[in-house]
């Protein structure tokens, strides 16, 4: 078993320390990570400058561009051999809803989903780490599960990609698992302006908005009923229901 463990908060990040924790025993890992905070980059690839990597003292490797370059790296170098599992994670703060289109931490995942090799991407809640370890000791009853399955369903399957959100609770290794859909959220909040010592203007991104589809089944009610979401994702982002109706709407001009 191989895996490769990435990430969008940077290698020095206490949740892919974790992550890798929650993977002793199963395996070889790599870990190929950005070297700064990359959150927000979605699966933004560096194509006009090129990408430096080094290896920190602990083995983990950092790379000078986003979490898909950092796992797009690690698969086309030929720095290492083709995983078994690409993992992502643990974010610091929730990916739900609309937030995976944004989001670093799924981007990284979805690189390793778009090379054929199953994935799955992991967030803490609630922002501070708090209760990293319990968040740990889900992830990796996730991943045997998910490996359980994939050798269920041999070698010929087509890779999946999850995306698992855990509240930061103390007892979250005990809570329920729950297979859900994506939730929406409601437009994120104003831009906001500033002005630097010199006067000059500047704008910080609003803050996420709250949700806005928060229904049974979607991840943000797992989560607020204290539950561990896992929702599958596919990256076909077709809409399938009205191609019928643009079908219709290009015979008719």
């Amino acid at each position: 078993m191989r895996i490769l463990i990435a990430n969008d908060d940077g290698y020095l990040a206490p949740g892919i320390a974790a992550l890798v924790q929650a993977c002793e025993g199963l395996g070889t890992v790599d870990v190929f990570a950005p070297e700064r905070n990359a959150s927000g980059t979605s699966n933004a690839l560096t194509l006009h400058q090129p990408l430096s990597l080094h290896t920190a003292a602990n083995g983990f490797n950092y790379v000078s561009g986003t979490p898909s370059d950092s796992v797009h790296l690690a698969l086309t170098a030929g720095l290492i051999p083709k995983p078994d599992l690409v993992l992502s994670g643990i974010n610091n703060g929730a990916n739900m809803g609309d937030d995976t289109l944004y989001s670093g931490t799924v981007a990284a995942a979805t690189e390793g989903h778009l090379f054929g090799v199953p994935a799955i991407a992991f967030s803490l809640v609630e922002k501070g780490w708090q209760h990293l370890d319990a968040a740990t000791r889900v992830a990796r009853r996730v991943i045997e599960h998910a490996l359980a399955q994939r050798a269920s369903e041999g070698q010929g399957t087509r890779p999946w990609l999850l995306n698992v959100n855990i509240p930061a609770r103390a007892d979250a290794d005990q809570l329920a698992w729950e297979v859900t859909r994506l939730g929406r959220r409601h437009a994120s909040f104003p831009a906001e302006p500033q002005r630097n010592p010199r006067g000059d203007l500047f704008y910080w991104i609003g803050s996420a908005g709250a949700a806005l589809d928060d229904a049974e089944g979607t991840d943000f009610h797992a989560i607020r009923e204290g539950r561990v979401s896992i929702t599958p994702l596919q990256v076909d982002m077709t809409d399938h229901a009205r191609l019928p109706a643009w079908q219709d709407w290009v015979r008719r001009r």
